[in-house]
C-alpha cells in the first residue's frame, strides 16, 4: 500500500512521514543548487573564460546526496520501480504478499547500505581523503546519505506494517 499524502497520519508515523517528505524536498533543492552552480560555471566560462573550479566535484557529491534523499520518499509513496506486468492479473492477496516482500527487501537493503556506507565514511575520515580540486573532505557527503538510509529504513518499516495489514485483511 502506497502512502497517500492527503490523509494525515497521526503520532510518530505521521511525524516520520512529514520528515521524509521534507528530506525529499531538500534533495530537490540540492538539485536546483547544482543546476544553478553548473549554469553559472558555464556562463562564467563563456563570458570570463573562468569556470568555477571543482564544479564537477560538487555535481558528483550533490547528485549522490539528492538521489539518496529521494529513496525514502519513493519507498513511502510506492514510487520505486516495479514490474506491474507481473501483477496486473494477480489477485489482491498475491499483490499484498509481494508488497510485503518488497518492504522486507527495502528494509534489508537500507540496513545493509547503512552498515557499509558508515564503514566507507570512517575509512574516508581515517585516511583524510579529499576531492582533487577543492580539497573537499569526501566523508562529509556520507552524513546526509546515512541519514537518508536511516529514513529509508523508517519508510520501509512503515510500508512493511501497511503491507502486513493488507496481507491479514486479504485472508
Amino acid at each position: 500500500m502506497a502512502y497517500d499524502a492527503t490523509p494525515t497520519r497521526a503520532g510518530p508515523v505521521g511525524l516520520a512521514c512529514k520528515l521524509i517528505e521534507f528530506w525529499a524536498l531538500l534533495g530537490g533543492l540540492v538539485l536546483v543548487g547544482i543546476v544553478l552552480m553548473s549554469t553559472w560555471s558555464v556562463f562564467s566560462s563563456a563570458v570570463f573564460g573562468a569556470p568555477l573550479p571543482g564544479d564537477f566535484e560538487m555535481v558528483e557529491v550533490g547528485c549522490a546526496v539528492a538521489a539518496f534523499a529521494f529513496l525514502p520518499y519513493c519507498q513511502l509513496t510506492g514510487a520505486n520501480v516495479s514490474a506491474d506486468i507481473f501483477t496486473a492479473r494477480a489477485g489482491r492477496r498475491t499483490v499484498a504478499l509481494l508488497s510485503l516482500l518488497a518492504a522486507v527487501v527495502a528494509l534489508s537493503f537500507s540496513l545493509f547500505l547503512m552498515w557499509r556506507m558508515r564503514a566507507g565514511m570512517l575509512d574516508y575520515q581515517e585516511y583524510l581523503e579529499t576531492s582533487a580540486i577543492l580539497g573537499f573532505p569526501i566523508w562529509i557527503a556520507f552524513i546526509p546519505i546515512l541519514f537518508s538510509l536511516a529514513l529509508l529504513a523508517v519508510a520501509a518499516l512503515i510500508t512493511l506494517t501497511d503491507a502486513a495489514r493488507n496481507v491479514v485483511a486479504e485472508r
